[in-house]
Formats: structure tokens, C-alpha cells, sequence
């Protein structure tokens, strides 16, 4: 194959004049990645604790609720809720808002409603995470709470859920990592992650394997940090007698 491989291109400057170099780029589209996904997280993990909890709760209308919840964003591809919450949900806000939203930043635009979009899609796999673990505990827990006198609120916050989280511990590893990876999907309404730069790169450069090769070098670190960093926890908080405990 008649490749001419140059991978001097990454400290080479742009070609768009802006002081910056190629690989400035790549680190520019690291951090939006990094900063997006995290984000994203910390949304998805409180909705998503809260909506498992109500996937569980004696209640049929608030279980029903979060049910109804959970298969929504479930059912419905990531791109086309992406595609929903960038055009679609400033035409439908009162009027004031929507025009704020459209006279930010554009790249603010952008970041806004791909934070909703993935923190909303993965906070109903997180609940459904949580709902596991809530049903996989031995149902003598919750009576014994309730039996000392905790309310049924209490008896989740002090007794059921700090040992349920310690249970999903695994399956919200493999969440983690997802939303580092849906957050590529991100780059078909513009914004610039780290796939979005690798393109940009190959537009540039015609350099297509150097761009995407250090791409996937990229996303592979995050998943390493990402795996020790949830082994660590993993470790940190597992219960003696139940899975990974010792």
C-alpha cells in the first residue's frame, strides 16, 4: 500500500491560521469530550438513582411513571433524541427561552443539548441498574428498617440503597464507559469532540490513519483511566458475602 504515513503532522501549525497546531486540536476535542461525558454523568446518575427508586416503591402511579420513563429514553435512538433536543425543543419552549437558547454561543448550543441528551439516555439505563440492585437484595432488609421505625424513605436512604449501589458497582463501570463513547454521536450537530476533531484533522491533512489512529488512542486511555478508577471504588466499597466481597 502506497501510504505516505507523517506523523510530524500533528506539531505542524493549522492550516486555518489560528496559532494552533494539529495536534492542539486533538487535545481541544479530549477536553470537550472529557468535560461533555462527565458532565453528562453526574446528571444521568442522580435522575437515574431517583427513577430506579420510583421503579420500585409501593406506589402504582409512581412506578408507572418512571416506567414510562425509562422506556421512552430506552426505545429511542440516541442520534434521533440528539437530533430531538438540538431542533426540535427550542421551537417548543415558551417563546423567551427558546430565542436565548438560539442567541447563545453556538458552541454552547451544542454542549447544552448534547449534555441533556446523553445524561437523560443514560440515566434510564442507570435506573434500570438500580432498580437491579434494589430487587437483588434479600427482602429482610427493607423489614427490618421499616421494623426499627425508619419510614419507608428512610428504610431506602440508610439501609437499601447504600447496598445496592455497592452491588452495581460493575454494570455502572460499563455505563461509564458508554457515555464516553455515545458522546461521538455528538459531533453530527457540530460540536467538536475528539471523533469530530479526527475528521477535521483528516479534512485538513489527508492524513486519515495518523488522525484516527491517535483517536483511538485516545478513547483507549479514557477507558484505562476510567476501568482503575471504578476498580478502585469497586474495591473501596465492596461488602463482605456479596459479589466481589471477600
Amino acid at each position: 500500500m502506497a501510504y505516505n504515513w507523517h506523523w510530524g503532522v500533528f506539531l505542524q501549525p493549522t492550516a486555518t491560521g489560528d496559532g494552533a497546531t494539529y495536534l492542539d486540536w486533538m487535545i481541544q476535542g479530549l477536553k470537550m469530550t472529557v468535560a461533555l461525558s462527565l458532565s453528562a454523568w453526574l446528571i444521568a446518575l442522580v435522575i437515574g438513582a431517583v427513577i430506579g427508586v420510583l421503579r420500585t416503591v409501593p406506589g402504582v402511579w409512581l412506578s408507572a411513571i418512571a416506567t414510562a420513563y425509562v422506556e421512552f429514553f430506552r426505545n429511542i435512538p440516541l442520534l434521533v433524541q440528539l437530533f430531538l433536543w438540538y431542533f426540535v425543543v427550542p421551537e417548543l419552549l415558551p417563546e423567551s427561552l427558546g430565542t436565548a437558547f438560539k442567541q447563545t454561543h453556538p458552541v454552547l448550543q451544542q454542549f447544552l443539548a448534547s449534555m441533556v441528551c446523553l445524561a437523560l439516555f443514560t440515566s434510564a439505563r442507570v435506573a434500570e441498574q438500580v432498580r437491579s440492585g434494589i430487587n437483588s437484595l434479600p427482602p429482610g432488609q427493607k423489614n427490618a428498617g421499616l421494623a426499627l421505625g425508619f419510614t419507608l424513605a428512610q428504610t431506602y436512604r440508610y439501609v437499601m440503597l447504600p447496598m445496592a449501589v455497592r452491588l452495581i458497582v460493575p454494570p455502572l463501570t460499563s455505563e461509564f464507559l458508554n457515555i464516553f463513547k455515545n458522546s461521538a454521536v455528538c459531533s453530527t450537530i457540530g460540536l467538536l469532540e475528539l471523533a469530530a476533531q479526527g475528521r477535521q484533522l483528516v479534512d485538513y491533512t489527508a492524513q486519515p490513519y495518523e488522525s484516527f489512529i491517535a483517536v483511538t488512542v485516545a478513547y483507549l486511555l479514557i477507558n484505562v483511566v476510567v476501568m482503575f478508577g471504578m476498580r478502585w471504588v469497586e474495591g473501596r466499597v465492596r461488602v463482605p458475602g456479596y459479589i466481589g466481597g471477600k
